[in-house]
């Protein structure tokens, strides 16, 4: 029904989810025409799985050849092209499977991080009021300038960064720095923008713009995270335009000693990186999301790999480990009192 929000099935899949179901479909499709004695049916179905992942990979490789970036993906791409010229659809249609649902699954990763940056975003300050004279405006956070002189009200959260003006500003910095006792800031001290008044209304006087402000800085460390690729992956793609001959070399000499461009195909099959195509990626983005939920900033997909390494953890103070609201776990008597 129109205006009421929903959308038909096929329009509300993403792209990558939608070839991955298709090619899902035909695998199972075309197995159950395959035993059903229906062979040329079920290789059909398969075939036609094939080509339809092929399309949107394809211009995928493209586009990273042109930018001479050749990544693991031109080796999928390669078998699934050489299963489908050899009629090995079954292979070829598996591997379409493979690829399509490893791209599915990240892009599924991609959208869930982009959520909880979402969320990240949304805890950062919009408004912020702006003292001109005896009049005080509401503006948005990034229209204040350094030199603006800011009032944030009782409950409010800081717009900027900032010099206290007032006697006293009483500030929550949990959101920043994890201490749950609100600080109190006398006049001349500096204010970070993402904190929360936790007192009476208190004037400061910005000293940085909000896209350079304290809050800003860890939404642009988990978007500079999400665009970054760890070492692995890297060094995958970096060592594929060095892979790719040398599986196409093996598997023409495969050929030419057997005869049987079969047994090309199986070399270029057992030569597509699975692991690299469907596990590196999602367990890294997947890590960084996951740290941006529990608020925890994450540099890059490297620093994942690292943690991954570590034995020993060093914390700074016992205020970023505790909640701040100590509860008695248990009453011991001495005696009898």
């Amino acid at each position: 029904m129109p205006g009421t929000g929903h959308r038909p099935l096929l329009r509300r899949l993403a792209p990558e989810r939608l070839v991955a179901l298709t090619a899902l479909a035909a695998v199972a499709a075309g197995g159950v025409l395959y035993l059903l004695g229906l062979k040329g049916a079920g290789e059909a179905v398969w075939a036609a799985g094939i080509a339809i992942t092929l399309v949107p990979l394809t211009w995928s490789v493209l586009k990273s050849l042109v930018r001479r970036d050749v990544g693991v993906d031109a080796i999928a791409l390669v078998a699934m092209a050489a299963a489908l010229a050899l009629g090995e659809y079954l292979a070829g249609a598996v591997v379409a499977l493979m690829l399509a649902g490893g791209n599915a699954l990240e892009a599924a990763a991609g959208r869930r991080a982009r959520r909880e940056l979402t969320a990240l975003v949304a805890r950062a300050p919009r408004v912020g009021h702006r003292r001109r004279g005896d009049v005080i405006e509401e503006v948005p956070a990034e229209e204040l300038v350094v030199g603006d002189l800011a009032v944030v009200r009782a409950g409010e959260v800081v717009p900027v960064d900032g010099i206290v003006v007032s006697a006293e500003a009483v500030v929550d910095e949990s959101t920043l720095t994890g201490e749950p006792l609100p600080a109190s800031i006398r006049r001349g001290g500096s204010v970070r923008s993402g904190t929360t008044n936790a007192g009476e209304a208190f004037e400061l006087r910005a000293t940085r713009p909000a896209a350079e402000s304290a809050c800003a800085a860890p939404v642009r460390l988990v978007r500079a995270a999400e665009s970054q690729r760890a070492p692995f992956v890297r060094l995958a793609d970096r060592y594929a335009a060095i892979f790719l001959p040398v599986a196409l070399a093996v598997a023409g000499l495969a050929w030419g000693l057997s005869g049987d461009p079969v047994r090309a195909l199986a070399v270029l099959v057992v030569a597509t990186p699975c692991p690299l195509i469907l596990a590196a990626p999602i367990a890294l983005i997947s890590g960084i999301s996951r740290a941006a939920r529990a608020g925890v900033i994450v540099k890059g997909g490297g620093t994942i790999e690292k943690l991954g390494e570590a034995r020993t953890v060093l914390l700074d103070k016992t205020g970023t480990l505790t909640l701040g609201t100590p509860e008695v776990e248990r009453i011991v008597p001495l005696d009898s009192h």
